[in-house]
């Protein structure tokens, strides 16, 4: 595939080497097709890799568990992606879903030394100055940072976030390459342009820098502990300012339950009913009232309390749905809810996620079929995840292309109605989350928010009356200078111009075929020698043969290119 292309430029000068030590971990798990997707084949010795071998070849299973190895041999940066890769169930079949759900962000500790001097050099003194106790053995330690309990000189409990050593310039590097391996991919492979791969590793990047500005996740800790005041069944712990910078965090210590150990939840007499409920109005509030989304709601954040609250920690990830994404949301539940393929698929179309190569009708097929079937049961009897499921399954077949936001609320609705079956069988989201729809709806309604976006519109109005004339005026400059030009993507005409291509081949064949017999036909009437006399029969019937031959090929070509 790579044979006669140049060397891609993440993969020179001072990338060169993490690049190939990349590319060799990949070869070494017999991930080959992998490399040649990714642009990254000649810098594996040939001897070292099946480049034969499709993905194809071998079980899915295998593949992903290959994938899973070495992802957790190439450490911080492709655990991390790993771990957003196994929440896009729209891009990954569920065999790797389920392998790369196993990857350990863990690490060997830092040694605490390294600790101290981190500290120092973020907060300006050395840990025992700033806290009345620090612990030196760290309680978890991940391939970010890891967490060392503490107090306060005030006898507060809290935990202690520190950045591991070096980790930012590493990051940087991966995802320098990654960039570049999904710029590569997009140039040069049909999967790499579906699914706009270089968009995707962009996305990643912005999120995973985040994890690693802890700036950004003290803020986000403070603007949900902000939004959740008042809610008694949720619980945002303090963060602690004075103690926190870039590479250190210190935030308020809570005491639970984890929210998935329902034993735990049962010996101490905790409601689970009502823990279920929290978790659910958790992620709808964070949806439909705020548009600001904890965006890693694993079990091991998330910590019941005696009163059945439920306090959040590890605000690293997170995510942003706006009013536009909210209203489409909405929109897309109505089609849903009325059964509406055709309305369903014109929102899915609204939303960028159906490129040019999907057919229309096959999907409004595809899609009513799911709504028929979804529609046919008692509200009871369905829950969330199946339907999502479904979707989901459509996605990866046509290859739509749902936006980051999107993704990430689809894993968190199915992990939130996960718990909340867990916690309470008879739990079902879809039943304790219409009241909360019906609100969204109700105040998106109200004469205050129509008034609102009413004025808003009206402003935009007028800017663009304001600035229309001088924008006319531009354009008439422009072409009564004749500089204006219109500027045609090539991309749409690439399938047209083979064709063409391939109508001119047929016909000049034709053509040449038919000189040829008609030339042999002029020279063997005008000019017969004694000699070939008794092969004349042959030279007449093998051209014949071959344009027998070439209208057969022909005529199939014709019909084929009539079915497709």
């Amino acid at each position: 595939m790579t044979a006669f292309l140049p060397l891609p430029w993440f993969a020179r000068g001072a990338l060169l080497r993490r690049a190939r030590e990349i590319a060799s971990v990949l070869a070494r798990h017999g991930l080959g097709w992998v490399l040649a997707r990714v642009g990254l084949d000649r810098l594996v010795p040939l001897g070292r890799v099946r480049f034969g071998e499709d993905e194809t070849d071998v079980p899915a299973e295998a593949q992903a568990e290959r994938l899973r190895l070495a992802f957790g041999e190439l450490g911080t940066t492709f655990i991390k992606l790993g771990q957003a890769l196994s929440t896009r169930p729209d891009l990954l079949p569920p065999a790797y879903v389920a392998q790369l759900e196993k990857l350990q962000d863990a690490a060997p500790p830092v040694p605490f030394e390294a600790v101290r001097q981190i500290v120092h050099e973020d907060l300006g003194a050395w840990p025992e100055e700033l806290f009345a106790e620090f612990e030196a053995r760290p309680l978890a330690s991940a391939s970010i940072g890891q967490v060392h309990a503490a107090r306060l000189r005030d006898g507060q409990s809290v935990i202690v976030k520190v950045q591991r050593p070096g980790v930012v310039a590493q990051v940087e590097q991966d995802l320098e390459i990654l960039q570049g391996m999904a710029e590569w991919a997009g140039a040069h492979t049909a999967i790499g342009r579906d699914y706009n791969l270089p968009v995707l590793a962009s996305e990643f990047a912005y999120t995973l820098r985040g994890e690693l500005d802890y700036y950004r996740e003290a803020r986000n800790a403070e603007r949900f502990r902000g939004l959740f005041t008042g809610d008694p069944g949720i619980y945002i712990p303090r963060v602690i300012r004075a103690c926190s910078r870039g590479r250190v965090l210190t935030i308020e210590r809570v005491e639970g339950i984890k929210i998935s150990d329902t034993a735990a939840m049962d010996a101490a007499g905790v409601d689970r009913h009502a823990v279920a409920e929290n978790s659910v109005r958790l992620m709808l509030r964070e949806v439909f009232e705020f548009g600001f989304l904890h965006a890693d709601p694993h079990p091991g954040n998330f910590f019941v309390r005696p009163d059945a609250s439920i306090a959040v920690v590890d605000f690293g990830m997170v995510g942003h749905i706006d009013e536009r994404l909210q209203a489409a949301l909405l929109r897309i539940a109505l089609a849903v809810v009325h059964r509406d393929a055709a309305r369903l698929a014109d929102e899915l179309y609204a939303l960028g996620m159906i490129g040019r190569r999907v057919k229309r009708m096959a999907l409004e097929r595809d899609l009513d079929h799911v709504l028929t079937y979804y529609a046919a049961g008692s509200i009871r009897e369905i829950a969330a995840t199946p339907a999502l499921n479904e979707m989901l399954a459509l996605s990866r077949r046509y290859r739509l292309q749902l936006p980051a936001e999107l993704a990430m609320l689809l894993r968190v609705v199915a992990i939130s109605e996960g718990l909340g079956v867990q916690l309470d069988p008879d739990f079902r989201i879809v039943d304790f989350a219409a009241p909360y729809l019906r609100k969204f709806l109700e105040s998106r309604r109200a004469p205050r928010a129509l008034a609102r976006r009413l004025g808003d519109a009206a402003l935009d109005a007028a800017d663009l009356g304001l600035d229309l004339p001088r924008r006319v005026l531009r354009l008439l400059g422009l072409l009564e200078r004749g500089d204006l030009e219109l500027r045609v993507s090539p991309e749409s005409l690439h399938e047209f111009t083979r064709e063409m291509q391939r109508m001119t081949n047929r016909l000049a064949l034709s053509l040449l075929l038919a000189v040829l017999i008609l030339t042999m036909g002029l020279i063997l009437a005008a000019y017969r020698p004694a000699a070939l006399e008794p092969y004349v029969g042959w030279l007449l019937a093998l051209p014949f043969v071959g344009a027998l031959g070439l209208g057969i090929w022909w005529i199939w070509s014709i019909w084929r290119s009539g079915r497709t």
